[in-house]
C-alpha cells in the first residue's frame, strides 16, 4: 500500500520510483494523443501513408516504453 498525502503524492517513494511513474504518465498521454491523430488522419478523406506509418511506429514505440516502466514499477511476484 502506498502511503500518499492529500495530492496523490506518495511520499514513501525513491526519486526514481517518483520518475517512473512522472514519465508514465507522459508516455501514456503521448500515446493517447497518437491515437486521436491516426484516426484523424485515417478518418480524413486526403491521408498521407508514409505520416500515418510514422505515426504508427511511434505509437509502437511508446506502447513499448510504457510497458517496460510498468513491469520496472510492478514487484516480481514468485508463487
Amino acid at each position: 500500500m502506498d502511503a500518499e498525502d492529500g495530492n496523490g503524492f506518495d511520499i514513501t517513494a525513491t526519486p526514481e520510483v517518483r520518475a517512473l511513474k512522472t514519465r508514465l504518465v507522459e508516455l501514456r498521454e503521448e500515446h493517447r494523443a497518437l491515437d486521436s491523430a491516426i484516426f484523424a488522419l485515417q478518418t480524413g478523406g486526403a491521408s498521407d501513408p508514409l505520416q500515418l506509418a510514422r505515426l504508427k511506429k511511434r505509437k509502437l514505440v511508446l506502447k513499448d516504453q510504457i510497458q517496460w516502466i510498468e513491469d520496472r514499477l510492478t514487484p516480481d511476484i514468485i508463487a
